[in-house]
This record gives structure tokens, C-alpha cells and sequence, in this order.
């Protein structure tokens, strides 16, 4: 991402946050009243896609509250319901809609704390571009890949949708 200022990452966080939730409206429809789709996962020591959503919305989440001041805060990652997903979703886009920090917050130290008492300390950009946007973007497409791998009929443009209002015919 060439701009590194706080409202250009909140829009990324946004815009992508709603390509995962036409994503689930597809899965939804695709599957109907049954949520079973939710357990589907690519490999069985991977997470299912439930989780995914969890994860996903885990990351412009906890950029929103290290915004606000406040300690990081993951979803429950057991989402076992389409209504729950959707509730991580709506919540997490209400966060980044709330956010009112300067763009000198990316200057400062974030700590996180991993397990087994260990933690990464960076700056807020390499937060934001190493460890927030990488993770964020390998649950979404994990989530895609889930629902590709059980039938849902998705493409590049469904997961591309961000970029639909600029297509020009010539």
C-alpha cells in the first residue's frame, strides 16, 4: 500500500471487510438454510471458515482499538453461526468507522504479545504492513479458497469486487 496514513488503511480495512461479507451473502445463498458451511476448511489441521471470519475481522479490529488506546481484542474465533459471522463483521466495520487518531499514531511502539510469553515490538506502520494486512489477507483468502473448494460459485471478481466501480469500457 503506497499511503501510510491512518484513513487510507481504515478504507483497505473497510472496503475489504465487504467483499467478506458478499462473500458469506454468496455462501449463504449458495448452501441455503443449512450452516454447515462454516465447518468447511481446505485441510484438517486447518482452521474452518467460520474461524476464518473471525480472524479476518480480527485484524482491522484490533487496529481500530490500538487506535482508540486500547488493548488488542480477538473475536471468539467458534463462530457457528451465519448470524454471528455477520454480526463480526457489521462490528468490526462500526470500530473502523468510530476511529479518530492522527496519523502520528503510526509512529508509535506497538507490542504483541504472542504465546508462551513471547512479543514482537515494531512501529505502527510496520504493524499495520507486517503483521495487520499480511494476517488479514491470508484469512480472507483462506475464506475464499474454503468456499471455492465447496462448490460455492465465486471468482477473481468476487474477490476483486473493490475494484468494480473503476472498470471502464472503452
Amino acid at each position: 500500500m503506497s499511503s501510510q496514513n491512518i484513513d487510507a488503511i481504515t478504507t483497505l480495512f473497510q472496503s475489504r471487510l465487504t467483499t467478506l461479507e458478499h462473500l458469506l451473502k454468496l455462501a449463504q445463498k449458495h448452501f441455503g438454510d443449512s450452516e454447515s458451511f462454516l465447518d468447511q476448511r481446505i485441510a484438517t489441521d486447518m482452521l474452518p471458515f467460520g474461524t476464518q471470519i473471525a480472524f479476518t475481522c480480527n485484524q482491522p479490529r484490533n487496529f481500530a482499538l490500538w487506535c482508540k488506546g486500547k488493548p488488542m481484542d480477538n473475536l471468539d474465533p467458534q463462530v457457528t453461526s451465519v448470524a454471528a459471522a455477520y454480526e463480526h463483521i457489521a462490528n468490526t466495520q462500526a470500530l473502523l468507522s468510530n476511529i479518530d487518531a492522527e496519523d502520528e499514531k503510526l509512529n508509535e511502539l506497538v507490542r504483541i504479545d504472542l504465546s508462551q510469553g513471547r512479543y514482537i515490538e515494531m512501529f505502527g506502520h510496520a504493524y499495520v504492513h507486517d503483521f495487520l494486512i499480511p494476517n488479514f489477507y491470508f484469512h480472507l483468502v483462506t475464506a475464499y479458497d474454503i468456499l471455492r473448494m465447496a462448490g460455492v460459485p465465486i471468482g477473481k471478481q468476487d474477490y476483486m469486487m473493490h475494484l468494480v466501480p473503476l472498470i471502464q469500457k472503452a
